[in-house]
């Protein structure tokens, strides 16, 4: 039998232990308390940095589909077959973050023919209607009139200058595709509208609403999530070019165009601001028009593409602001996204609702090189 003293010593014992308890209880809980209400402000502080140009109306495309209308529109995916794993990083991507909901057609598209184990790996990954197409050859290689000489020597000259591609003749060769042949091939034809995806690309958020049904509904012919500034060793010579269109056929500058996006002094030289066309929602009819289709035919006859290393993206960026009215073109500022060392990330309640893995204070948005500055600019 215990004695007195003992019972009490004890009972102090216990007594000790349970205030112990409850302050490491009550330090944890206040621990909690500070680090939610800096959650809070930090989430706040987000929200608050969001600007409004281009702002997604939840209202209007609610998550959740209320009926099952859908776009005319596709993916496109340009790629060869040893791009697979990239690719189905890509399509996974896509198809969690937003296809598994709406089921878009998918078009692959290649300058040979893709393998059955490629189809295969691919077309399980989705439920949605899968193509695999084959570019023509007269869509892909270097043109025969092509002074190859020429060509050769710019591409020297690039490399000594270690322009990234700077000799590559296939790089040159899918930049002309994608700026004057992709829309027209027969597998794309049924469609009007396209999102554009590559290999090893991150889609870091859930996209809650149908971007081509925005597209329609507000009759945007353009979309991008990234804009930046061209390396102009590639391009010494597009804005002559570009400004040599622009005097014979000003009958196809729109009046209410995006000029100052990509010039400073009214057109005379060009910024370099463009849309990094890895990723694009667009519309073909617009390429598909007759002022692109002038445009890229009169650019196409200089040689540009092969004597000096003319990108896509420039060339769409420029025809797009020319031809479209401002108003014509949205920044995706809700999906997040990043190719290579560039990423955007969304910020605020678009962040949050997104589900978005990417850091939001990590987005080129507004660093240095950054053009959406500039395009903001246009509406305020």
């Amino acid at each position: 039998m215990l004695s007195p003293l003992r019972c009490l010593l004890i009972l102090l014992v216990f007594v000790l232990s349970l205030h112990l308890i409850l302050s490491a209880v009550h330090e944890d809980y206040a621990k909690l308390s500070s680090l939610a209400n800096l959650t809070s402000g930090f989430q706040k502080s987000l929200s608050n940095t969001t600007p409004d140009v281009d702002a997604y109306d939840p209202s209007l495309y609610p998550s959740i589909p209320q009926s099952d209308r859908r776009a005319n529109a596709t993916f496109v995916f340009l790629c060869r077959n040893n791009d697979l794993s990239g690719v189905i990083s890509s399509v996974r991507q896509m198809e969690d973050r937003f296809n598994r909901r709406y089921n878009y057609p998918w078009v692959f598209l290649n300058e040979e023919p893709f393998t059955e184990v490629f189809k295969e790996r691919v077309r399980v990954l989705t439920d949605a209607p899968v193509s695999f197409g084959l570019i023509p050859n007269q869509s892909w290689y270097q043109p025969d009139w092509i002074d190859e000489e020429k060509a050769k020597e710019g591409r020297e000259k690039m490399m000594a200058q270690g322009i990234i591609y700077a000799g590559s003749v296939p790089y040159r060769n899918m930049c002309r595709f994608n700026s004057g042949f992709f829309f027209q091939h027969e597998l794309l034809q049924p469609y009007k509208y396209y999102w554009r995806v590559e290999p090893d690309v991150q889609y870091f958020c859930d996209v809650v609403y149908d971007p081509f049904i925005l597209m329609e509904d507000q009759k945007k012919v353009y979309g991008f999530t990234i804009a930046l500034l061209e390396w102009h060793a590639t391009i010494p010579t597009l804005w002559d070019s570009v400004k040599k269109f622009i005097s014979q056929n000003p009958q196809y500058i729109e009046p209410q165009n995006a000029m100052d996006l990509i010039s400073g002094d009214g057109g005379d030289t060009y910024n370099l601001c463009h849309f990094w066309s890895n990723f694009e929602i667009a519309d073909m009819d617009f390429w598909r028009g007759e002022a692109y289709q002038k445009f890229f035919e009169f650019l196409d006859s200089t040689g540009g593409f092969y004597y000096e290393r003319w990108g896509d993206a420039p060339v769409h960026s420029i025809a797009a602001a020319l031809f479209a009215r401002r108003d014509q073109l949205h920044f995706f500022r809700d999906i997040g996204y990043k190719h290579d060392s560039f990423q955007h990330c969304p910020t605020g309640s678009e962040w949050i609702r997104g589900r978005c893995s990417c850091d939001p204070l990590d987005t080129f948005d507004y660093a240095y090189g950054s053009c959406i500055q500039r395009y903001e600019d246009m509406f305020s």
